[in-house]
């Protein structure tokens, strides 16, 4: 077959790649139903969308280790100037100040403040001393990295992103060798704190999606609606679904963000069960490719990016899913590859892009004899 597919072309992940057009064209499926069987408001924005920035990742893709190691940094930094551009001149929307005008987009900083941290941890811990990983030079440092953003995010206020960056860089710190008794030790601090955090730290409205998550039938019309109505949506699919185009909750409006943020209750709906576990499917194939990189990486920088990347479209992935079907509250988190939305797309696109760049080195380092 070497002989009949050119080298560019044999070379490509399609372990990942294709479950990724998958859960691409299903979701501009959903999105022109969402849209009332109009390809113009979402779908093919999603596409365009898509190319562009499979060809960023693509450009991402044949980026040394070097330059990598070197930008992390600077990476960083320009995106914490952007956070504190976002709280001197951002744009509010939602009752949120997390975005700005770029004039051609809105562009959410926050968004890409996820990738960003993994790349930047991974830098870190690459460079510091095996021996000094139990130590507390391990932690501070990485974690002001990580401090900094998270504190900077929850002023916006997001939650939901806010905790994405925590968990990325969690994931980082873990996969470094941080010692596992400090992360009991955090877990069980965090649990005695975290009714002080929830009464002094979170917003009235935060306070609020967490007592509809535990009770979303006390007010069915009014804080447990969008919980509610997504749990009709899903159940109301079945086995095979409604239809193509036949989504009465979405069609009616009784589904708050049918292309967003419940965007897989539109697509329960339409498309049932059998639609869950493809998307389900797809999901699964490319979070297994990532790891799968994560493995055969021979150096601890690659080895750290793929299972930062891999983890943070994974954090996507399950907050999404718990929060359409009631297992979490809503916290705006929309589901990669599917959900409309330019920052999202973005930045799940990064991660893949980074991904594919892992994957290169492991791909040349037998090849070259050195490890790069």
């Amino acid at each position: 077959m070497s002989g009949v597919i050119p080298a560019p072309v044999a070379r490509q992940p399609w372990q990942m790649l294709l479950p990724l057009f998958t859960l691409i064209g299903f979701g501009a499926l959903v999105l022109y139903s969402a849209a009332g069987g109009s390809w113009d408001t979402y779908a093919m924005s999603h596409l365009v969308r898509f190319v562009v920035f499979l060809g960023m990742a693509a450009v991402m893709s044949q980026f040394s280790r070097e330059m990598a190691i070197f930008f992390a940094f600077p990476i960083y930094g320009v995106i914490i100037v952007m956070l504190a551009a976002v709280e001197a001149i951002g744009f509010v929307g939602g009752g949120s100040q997390r975005w700005l005008n770029l004039g051609f987009m809105q562009l959410q900083p926050s968004e890409l403040m996820k990738p960003a941290i993994v790349l930047v941890l991974a830098r870190f811990y690459t460079t510091l001393p095996v021996g000094l990983i139990p130590t507390w030079r391990s932690v501070v440092p990485a974690g002001a990295l990580i401090a900094l953003p998270v504190a900077m995010v929850l002023l916006q206020p997001d939650l939901g992103t806010s905790l994405a960056i925590a968990f990325g860089g969690a994931v980082i710190m873990f996969v470094a060798g941080l010692p596992l008794r400090w992360f009991i030790g955090a877990a069980i601090a965090a649990a005695v704190l975290a009714p002080v955090a929830f009464f002094f730290g979170l917003q009235p409205y935060q306070q609020k999606r967490v007592f509809t998550f535990l009770d979303p039938e006390s007010d069915p019309l009014g804080d447990g609606y969008h919980i509610t109505q997504s749990k009709i949506a899903i159940g109301s699919g079945g086995l095979t679904g409604k239809g193509f185009n036949e989504g009465s909750q979405s069609h009616l409006n009784y589904l708050p963000e049918p292309h967003t943020d419940f965007i897989f209750a539109t697509m329960a709906e339409e498309w049932g069960f059998l639609g869950g576990v493809v998307v389900l499917g797809a999901f699964a194939f490319i979070l297994g490719w990532g790891l799968s990189v994560a493995r055969q990486s021979s150096d601890r920088f690659g080895k750290l990016i793929a299972t930062g990347m891999t983890a943070t479209i994974f954090f996507y992935v399950a907050i999404n899913l718990m929060m359409v079907m009631g297992l979490a509250p809503v916290v705006g988190i929309p589901l990669p590859f599917m959900s409309h939305g330019g920052s999202s797309m973005m930045t799940n696109m990064i991660c893949i892009g980074s991904l594919m760049m892992v994957n290169r080195w492991n791909r040349l380092a037998p090849r070259a004899g050195l490890t790069l």
